[in-house]
C-alpha cells in the first residue's frame, strides 16, 4: 500500500534534512557515538548514557562538518560527483550503521566491567533502542541549534557585506552571533538555572521536620542557651547538630566510662551577612561551650550545600572518646559539583574567615593547655579547607594536621603535590618526597607505607581512583590523563580507553553523577577508610586492631541503609 499525499508531505522535511547531513560528519559522529558507549569512571544509567551518546554524536558530526568546510575554504580540488560517489556514501552509511549496532550490542558488557569492580549487580541489557532514541533526540536538537547559528550568521553577514569586505563581514557576523548565543546561554539560561537551583536548595535548607525540635542540651547549637538560632542552622546544620554519638553511646561501645559528649558547632548561612561575622559567631559559640578545653579541636569545612559527612565526623569522635569539639560554617546552598563548574574558589573566603578566627584564638593559648588542632573537608570542603590556611601564617606555630577527602581536581595543594610526585608512583596514588608531611591513601590503607617519621603536621589525602571529582581533567579533551596509565587504580575498568573529545564528555557527566556509586567508590567515602585516615593523622590512644575492626563494622552497619 502506498503512502498518502499528506503522509508524503510530512515525510518530505525529514527527507530533506537527512539528505543535507554531511557524510564526513556522520562517519566521525558515529565513531564518537561508539566511543561514548565504552566505560569511564562511573556506571551510567539509561538517560545519562543517551545524553552522553547524543553529545558525542553531535561533537563528532560538528568536527566532521568543520573539516569539510575547511577543505572547501582552502579551495582544495573537490572530488567530482559520480555514480561511484553515491555508492561510497551508501557504503559509508552502512558502515556507520554497523559500527553503531556493534557498539550498542557491546554496551552492556562495557558497563558491567565497572559494575563488577564496584560490587554492583550486572545489567542484562543496556537498552540499546532507548539509548539510540535519546541520543538521536539530543543530536537533532543540537544540530537544529547549530543550523540556527549558521542562519543568523548568514543573515548578519549579508547585511554587513554592503558596507565592508566579504571576509570581514563573515568574521564580524560570526563574532556577533557567537556573542548573542553566549549572552543568551550564559547570561539568561545558565544564570536563571543557577538562580532556580539556588532557590530550590535554599527552600530545601529551610525545611524543618516536625520531629526535630531544638536540642535541650545547652551545649548544642540552636538550644535555648545557644548564641545560634535553631531555625537559622538550615537543614544540613540541624542534621549535624542533632546526629552523632552521645557520651553514653561512646561509653557503651568503648567501655570507657570517662567518655564525653562530642561538641558540635554549626553556623548557618542565614546567621549573619558576612563571612567574618559568621566566623566571629562561631568562635563565640566555641568559647561558650568550652571547646578549647577539649583535647581535639576540628575545623570541618562542609560541602557546597553545607553538608558535613557523618561517615567522617562520627569515627573521629569515637576514636577520641568524645573528647573533641568540631566547628563548621555554611557558605552556600549549591551542590559541590555545580559550584565547582561555575566558580572553583567558591567558599574559600568563608573557610579563611573561620580558620583565622579559630586559629588566632588557639594560637594565643599556651601550647601545654590547648587542644590539638586539625582541619578536615570533603570534596569542595577539602579544597576550601586547604585554601583557608596560609603557609606564612602558620609556619611558626603550625596546626597539628589535616585530613582531606575527595579533593576536587582544582584543589591547590593536591594539584601541586600530584604533579611533583615521586617518579614511578601512579597519579591516582602519588608519593610525595619521603612522606614526612603529606601522604595519600585510598581503599587500601597506604598511610603506613613510609619509613620516615610523619609530621607534625600530618596531612593526609583520601581519594578513590574512580572519583571523577578528583580526577576530572580538562586536558582530557586532547590528551590521555596520566592516571589512565598502568598500573591503574583498583576500581577503574581495564576497558576504559582514552578518546579525544569523548573522554572529556564522559568525565564531565561522570563528575555530575559521582555520588551515585556504592559506598567506597566514586565520590562516596566509606567509614572504614575515614577511620584509617583519622587514626593515621590524629593517633588516638587505646585502640588496637580488634577494636578498630569493631568500630568499622559498627559504623558500616550504621550507614548501610544510606548506601
Amino acid at each position: 500500500m502506498g503512502l498518502s499525499r499528506p503522509s508524503l508531505l510530512l515525510l518530505r522535511p525529514g527527507y530533506r534534512f537527512a539528505r543535507s547531513l554531511s557524510p564526513v560528519g556522520l562517519l566521525l559522529g558515529t565513531l564518537f557515538f561508539a566511543a561514548s558507549l565504552t566505560p569511564s569512571l562511573i556506571p551510567r544509567g539509561l538517560v545519562v548514557q543517551g545524553l552522553l551518546s547524543g553529545l558525542s554524536l553531535a561533537a563528532g558530526y560538528g568536527i566532521g562538518v568543520g573539516l569539510r568546510w575547511l577543505w572547501g575554504y582552502l579551495e582544495i580540488r573537490r572530488v567530482p560527483q559520480t555514480r561511484w560517489t553515491l555508492i561510497a556514501k551508501l557504503a559509508a552509511a552502512v558502515i556507520c550503521a554497523g559500527i553503531a549496532a556493534i557498539a550498542l550490542w557491546q554496551a552492556s558488557e562495557a558497563q558491567n566491567s565497572i559494575r563488577r569492580l564496584m560490587e554492583m549487580e550486572p545489567v542484562e541489557t543496556a537498552r540499546p533502542f532507548s539509548v539510540a532514541a535519546i541520543a538521536a533526540a539530543v543530536f537533532l536538537a543540537l544540530t537544529l541549534l547549530a543550523r540556527l547559528f549558521a542562519l543568523l550568521t548568514r543573515v548578519t553577514a549579508r547585511r554587513l557585506d554592503r558596507r565592508v569586505p566579504r571576509r570581514v563581514a563573515n568574521l564580524v557576523a560570526v563574532t556577533l552571533v557567537a556573542a548573542l548565543f553566549w549572552a543568551v546561554g550564559n547570561g539568561v539560561l545558565v544564570e536563571a538555572g543557577f538562580r532556580a537551583a539556588d532557590s530550590t536548595y535554599r527552600q530545601l535548607d529551610r525545611l524543618l521536620p516536625d520531629d526535630m525540635p531544638p536540642p535541650a542540651d545547652p551545649r548544642k547549637s540552636g538550644s535555648a542557651e545557644s548564641l545560634l538560632v535553631w531555625e537559622e542552622l538550615g537543614r544540613t546544620g540541624r542534621d549535624m547538630v542533632a546526629a552523632g554519638p552521645s557520651a553514653q553511646d561512646i561509653a557503651d561501645f568503648t567501655g570507657n566510662d570517662d567518655a564525653q559528649e562530642p561538641l558540635r558547632v554549626y553556623v548557618g548561612l542565614n546567621a549573619e551577612e558576612s563571612a567574618e561575622d559568621r566566623a566571629a559567631l562561631a568562635l563565640a559559640e566555641l568559647e561558650r561551650i568550652g571547646a578549647f578545653e577539649r583535647s581535639v579541636l576540628l575545623i570541618n569545612i562542609p560541602t557546597g550545600t553545607g553538608w558535613v559527612d557523618p561517615k567522617a565526623q562520627m569515627p573521629v569522635e569515637y576514636l577520641h572518646h568524645g573528647d573533641i569539639a568540631t566547628v563548621s560554617m555554611q557558605y552556600s546552598y549549591l551542590a559541590s559539583w555545580l559550584a565547582l563548574l561555575v566558580d572553583p574558589d567558591y567558599g574559600a573566603e568563608s573557610a579563611r574567615a573561620l580558620f583565622d578566627a579559630v586559629y588566632e584564638r588557639w594560637r594565643q593559648t599556651p601550647p601545654d593547655h590547648r587542644p590539638e588542632l586539625y582541619l578536615h573537608g570533603l570534596s569542595l570542603g577539602a579544597m576550601n579547607s586547604d585554601l583557608s590556611a596560609d603557609l606564612f601564617q602558620v609556619i611558626r606555630d603550625p596546626f597539628d594536621g589535616a585530613f582531606w577527602a575527595g579533593p576536587p581536581f582544582t584543589a591547590r595543594s593536591w594539584s601541586q603535590l600530584t604533579a611533583r610526585r615521586a617518579p614511578g608512583s601512579p597519579a591516582w596514588l602519588p608519593r610525595f618526597r619521603d612522606g614526612a608531611v603529606v601522604r595519600f591513601t585510598a581503599q587500601e590503607n597506604h598511610l603506613g607505607d613510609f619509613e620516615t617519621e610523619w609530621g607534625p603536621p600530618r596531612i593526609a589525602f583520601l581519594q578513590y581512583s574512580s572519583d571523577p571529582i578528583t580526577f576530572f581533567e580538562p586536558q582530557s579533551f586532547y590528551r590521555r590523563p596520566e592516571w589512565m596509565e598502568a598500573p591503574r587504580g583498583p576500581d577503574v575498568s581495564p576497558r576504559f580507553e582514552w578518546y579525544p573529545v569523548v573522554t572529556f564528555l564522559q568525565l564531565t557527566l561522570d563528575m555530575m553523577t559521582a555520588t551515585t556509586t556504592p559506598m567506597g567508590y566514586g565520590h562516596v567515602f566509606a567509614p572504614a577508610h575515614y577511620i584509617d585516615g583519622w587514626v593515621g593523622v590524629t593517633e588516638p590512644e587505646g585502640w588496637d586492631e580488634a577494636a578498630l575492626a569493631r568500630l568499622e563494622a559498627m559504623l558500616t552497619a550504621e550507614f548501610a541503609d544510606q548506601d
